[in-house]
């Protein structure tokens, strides 16, 4: 059960170094009130993670961070990394993703993020990064929209409907949110409604859904499309409940994610992997080939 040597692994959750944390999560805090996220911290949800100051460094004096990050990933064997494009507003990010693309289209494959307050301007945003980029998922951050938007919400239904003619999953942060922010539209409740609305839709949920991942477990036995990515939490915090699920009946949807570069490095998510309990068979489906389907890699 231990993780096998030379797997392929696809990161569906990778990004860039940045010069400049504060201004690329400027679009978190500018709805957060309390003074640490809004003064101190460089990165919005990093009272949850432990960083070394010589990593902190090195990341924020990078000079090319496409090479950085594809150095981690050659040194961890990550394969492929899903990184943003198209244009989100935060510093930089979507556009060091599509410099990714450009120069290592066989390592980086896009996605775009869809706000549903940009109404069908973003939906044209969306047709846009599927016609230039030919991304392969739209990432969404509901507690994160300014202002607010549910999961559930009739505004996030173009974008649910859009997924559906592009045949792309969407990548929702479901559940309580790192950053300091309101947490009821991200509520795992809510997936059921849009599972039943869209029962085509591939519904990839991150940032772990607790504290209601039994709930979500539930759900993922109900509704066909619907999977758990593992962004955000170190390999040694995975909820037990998920691991079991993935070694029962859920081998095919749970899906590997990171969450480098910011709050975890890459190796100490594949150092601490290697202790996950997972069964032989699950290892390859969690790695890289739930991703593959998925994502239609």
């Amino acid at each position: 059960m231990t993780m096998p040597e030379g797997l392929p692994i696809i990161d569906t959750m990778i990004g860039f170094p940045a010069k400049d944390m504060k201004a690329q999560y400027a679009f978190i805090t500018q709805q957060t009130k309390d003074k640490e996220s809004k003064e101190e911290f460089a990165f919005p949800a990093e009272y949850m993670f432990k960083k070394p100051p010589d990593k902190e460094k090195a990341l924020q004096e990078s000079d090319d961070p496409v090479a950085y990050t594809l150095g981690e990933m050659d040194k961890w064997g990550v394969a492929k990394g899903m990184v943003g494009v198209g244009g989100r507003g935060e510093e930089g990010a979507e556009s060091t993703g599509e410099e990714a693309i450009e120069r290592h289209p066989d390592r980086f494959f896009g996605a775009v993020n869809g706000d549903p307050n940009e109404g069908m301007a973003g939906i044209e945003k969306i047709v846009r990064a599927y016609e230039t980029w030919g991304v392969k998922a739209i990432t969404m951050f509901p507690a994160g929209c300014f202002p607010q938007v549910a999961i559930n919400d009739k505004k996030m239904y173009p974008i649910y409907a859009k997924a559906c003619e592009l045949d792309i999953p969407v990548f929702v942060c479901t559940g309580i949110p790192g950053p300091r922010l309101k947490f009821q539209v991200q509520h795992v409740e809510h997936v059921d409604e849009v599972m039943y609305d869209f029962p085509e839709l591939t519904y990839v949920s991150r940032h772990g859904c607790e504290p209601w991942t039994e709930l979500m477990v539930k759900l993922m036995l109900k509704w066909p499309g619907l999977h758990y990515s593992t962004s955000a939490f170190a390999p040694k915090h995975y909820n037990q409940r998920i691991i079991d699920y993935a070694n029962t009946r859920g081998a095919d949807k749970v899906i590997y994610a990171g969450y480098f570069p910011m709050g975890l490095s890459l190796e100490r998510i594949m150092t601490e992997m290697k202790n996950v309990p997972f069964k032989d068979e699950v290892w390859p489906k969690f790695l890289h080939q739930n991703a593959e389907r998925v994502l239609k890699l």
